[in-house]
């Protein structure tokens, strides 16, 4: 860590002397609850919530602490202290960029091919982008640190960096030496935020999370989901990791209540202990079906790389031109819309992003979905070398 971070000089003034909201249920959760102003008779959902959730009319608790102690408890952590839960990842995007960046004046750094939420959020805030490309030669997908030092000291009001690790949509792990540069590095005075939302997709063998290094790092912030590996994407619960510190200021600028009594049920069931051993067996058998599926795919004619180092729950693929030559984005495109519109496959184009050109972005699906997926895409190469003739 560079000796010269200090938090409170990169967090915003107007943020550092809030007085948080307090919610009704910070001070008294249990008793005769007449502070509020809910509806003391229930919800017009009184017979069919008896079946699924209790007490809809009351707000849930505003701390979630049931779902941050499991957390603790999974990823090892030492306290709750350093938990922070929003609606999604996004959420908590959102909320350190109100949090650290001045609109107009600070600055942003990310790593394309990335995560395109981290741009669309910064113009939202009106904070500008510095982009430092990833090393993409041969589909390596790694940081450069020199480039991005030098970035940093070009623009010293960089106040976050973005990493995203496996990234999207590159699958690959970024290695623990090269962000190791980055947070040691003298010329960075914000912070760095590492976004691990399919970490669990990685090989105990990889180098993968460095959730633990928040108790090192005081200006390293990790996000995680359960999303992905729990398949809980509709439920939008988004985790952030941190020091206590940083914590405490997402705490007081979040809005109150904002995990849903819905959300927080079904997110302590899912981190009991036979969910997280059921999470940890789907994801090896996706795994194990994300190997056939590169193995099946790469022997289409018209397939060219998997670039990346396929950490994730998908792949990225080149679709190469009618020769057969070198990847083109006319063609990938053609497949992508070709399969959405007429084959009902939707997978992602991203042949305009940074070191993608000619690729398509494939979810691992079920054994079933992958056989239709294999069988269309290999009639729809197929097809358009026909018509190139």
């Amino acid at each position: 860590m560079s000796k010269s971070f200090s938090l409170e000089s990169i967090v915003r003034p107007n943020i550092l002397s809030l007085t948080p909201y307090r919610c009704a249920r910070d001070d008294y959760g249990t008793g005769i609850l007449l502070d509020a102003n809910e509806n003391s008779f229930g919800s017009v959902l009184q017979e069919e919530e008896s079946l699924l959730f209790k007490d809809l009319h009351r707000y849930p608790d505003p701390n979630q602490v049931l779902i941050k102690e499991r957390l603790i408890s999974f990823r090892g952590l030492q306290s709750i202290d350093y938990l922070f839960l929003g609606v999604g990842s996004d959420e908590i995007i959102d909320l350190l960029m109100r949090i650290f960046c001045i609109p107009g004046k600070d600055k942003i750094l990310i790593t394309p091919p990335t995560y395109g939420m981290y741009s669309v959020c910064a113009n939202i805030n009106d904070v500008q982008v510095i982009k430092v490309n990833l090393d993409v030669e041969d589909g390596r997908f790694q940081l450069k640190p020199d480039k991005i030092s030098e970035a940093l000291s070009e623009n010293p009001s960089t106040k976050i960096v973005f990493l995203c690790s496996p990234g999207n949509p590159t699958g690959t792990c970024l290695s623990h030496t090269t962000i190791k540069a980055v947070l040691d590095d003298p010329n960075l005075k914000g912070v760095v935020v590492i976004d691990e939302a399919y970490i669990d997709f990685t090989e105990e063998t990889e180098e993968a999370s460095v959730v633990k290094w928040v108790e090192k790092y005081p200006n390293l912030i990790v996000m995680q989901t359960l999303s992905k590996s729990f398949g809980l994407a509709a439920i939008r619960l988004g985790i952030g990791i941190a020091d206590p510190k940083i914590i405490r200021l997402m705490n007081n600028t979040k809005a109150p209540y904002n995990i849903n009594a819905l959300t927080s049920h079904v997110a302590l069931n899912a981190l009991s202990l036979q969910n997280i051993a059921k999470m940890r067996e789907t994801t090896c058998q996706i795994r194990a079906e994300r190997a056939r599926l590169i193995s099946s795919i790469t022997s289409i004619t018209g397939i060219g790389k998997i670039l990346g180092a396929n950490n994730a729950n998908f792949i990225l693929v080149q679709i190469l031109d009618e020769a057969c030559e070198k990847p083109n984005n006319k063609r990938a495109n053609w497949i992508y819309k070709e399969l959405a519109e007429h084959q009902g496959i939707v997978v992602r184009y991203r042949g305009n992003e940074f070191g993608c050109e000619g690729c398509l972005r494939i979810t691992v699906g079920t054994p079933q979905e992958n056989e239709k997926l294999l069988e269309k895409l290999t009639h729809l190469l197929r097809e358009t070398s026909v018509k190139s003739t």
